[in-house]
């Protein structure tokens, strides 16, 4: 259960931020209406605080029939590797809808979670929830990243994110859950948009690059198409 703190700070953040929430949210919603057939809403079952699954909400920016066999490969290779987690779709991903690339590393697809902010589900500021085959694969250390409720910012995205390990990311968030109070949130919450900046600059250069396939990213990059 989350503390009172976490929970007002939560219902405040999006109170104050409703009339921007709602711009963006219709905006993007029309972006992936008009950019490809199929639903405006992705919806995929996430483990979150103490291994409880629940359905996540996302903004669609795959196609519909996207294949999600490299997602997994990927996701294998990065947990027994020391390699920086730089996103699948940084490299001209065919799987995209048009500016889907774009509405990811700002974050926009992410929107919908304030659904699951409201149910309780998640938090503003929290560790990211992970599919369930990743949980299954998870040692007894990586599950205690999930100490905490998750969210759809965190101590691990403004750390480095994408420039980071999986073994750090796990550091990281173990260390948000011991460390969890309003002060480190609000610092977390200020260091978000200029993150997301950075985010957005090192799209630059690597949609420059080819796709690679799985095969070809081992001992390369693991890439995480969904963080």
């Amino acid at each position: 259960m989350l503390p009172f703190w976490k929970r007002a700070l939560d219902f405040a953040i999006i109170l104050v931020l409703s009339p921007a929430l709602i711009l963006f949210g219709v905006g993007v919603a029309l972006l992936v209406k008009c950019g490809s057939p199929g639903p405006i809403f992705f919806r995929q079952r996430r483990v979150g605080c103490r291994g409880r699954q629940f359905t996540l909400l996302k903004f669609r920016t795959m196609r519909p029939d996207a294949d999600a066999q490299s997602h997994r490969e990927y996701t294998q290779h990065l947990m027994t590797s020391e390699v920086p987690m730089t996103k699948l779709d940084a490299h001209q991903d065919p799987r995209l809808i048009p500016l889907g690339a774009l509405l990811r590393a700002c974050g926009l697809d992410e929107l919908p979670q304030i659904i699951n902010v409201m149910r309780g589900e998640m938090s503003i500021v929290g560790p990211r929830p992970c599919l369930p085959y990743e949980y299954e694969r998870y040692e007894a250390r990586h599950r205690l990243r999930l100490s905490a409720v998750p969210g759809l910012t965190g101590l691990w995205q403004v750390s480095g994110k994408n420039r980071t390990t999986f073994s750090r990311m796990v550091e990281l968030d173990i260390e948000y859950s011991r460390r969890m109070s309003l002060g480190l949130d609000l610092q977390i919450l200020l260091r978000t948009l200029p993150a997301l900046w950075r985010q957005c600059l090192d799209m630059r250069p690597a949609r420059r690059k080819p796709a690679v396939s799985p095969e070809a990213g081992i001992g390369k990059s693991a890439q995480l198409n969904h963080l």
